[in-house]
C-alpha cells in the first residue's frame, strides 16, 4: 500500500515560493521592531540618502569632499568652508587673508589640501563625501 506523499506525515510540506511566505511577526508599520528595508546599497537609508562611512559609522554629507578641497585650493579665501557650511572658520581665513594682504592665503591654501587628504565633516558633523 502506498501513501499519496503529500498527505504523509512524515514529509514536511514544501516551503511557499520566494516572497510569498507568511509575514514575520514584527507588527504594524511605525511601530517598534517593524523591519527595515534592505537598502539599495552600503548603509543607504531614508535617513541616510548618502550612506554611511563604513569604518565610523558617521552618515555620508549631501556636500562633496573634491569640490569642498578644491574650492578652498583654487579661491583661498575659505569658500570652500562656507561651501561645507563651516560659517566661522570661513569668516577667519577671509578675514586673515584679507588683513595679511594676501600671505593668510596659505592657511585655506593647507585647509584644503587637509581636506582632500583624510575624512573631513561639514558643519552638521557628517562625513563628506569622495
Amino acid at each position: 500500500m502506498t501513501q499519496d506523499p503529500q498527505n504523509d506525515p512524515q514529509i514536511p510540506p514544501p516551503p511557499p515560493p520566494y516572497g510569498q511566505g507568511t509575514p514575520p511577526p514584527y507588527g504594524q508599520p511605525g511601530q517598534p521592531g517593524w523591519p527595515v528595508p534592505p537598502p539599495g546599497a552600503y548603509g543607504v537609508s531614508a535617513t541616510t540618502p548618502y550612506g554611511i562611512h563604513p569604518v565610523t559609522g558617521i552618515p555620508y554629507s549631501d556636500k562633496s569632499k573634491l569640490v569642498a578641497g578644491l574650492l578652498q585650493i583654487l579661491i583661498p579665501l575659505g569658500i570652500g568652508r562656507f561651501y561645507i557650511g563651516d560659517n566661522k572658520t570661513g569668516v577667519l581665513q577671509l578675514v586673515v587673508t584679507i588683513i595679511t594682504c594676501g600671505i593668510g592665503a596659505l592657511w585655506p591654501f593647507i585647509d584644503g589640501i587637509i581636506m582632500l587628504a583624510t575624512d573631513s565633516k561639514d558643519a552638521n558633523g557628517y562625513m563628506l563625501r569622495s
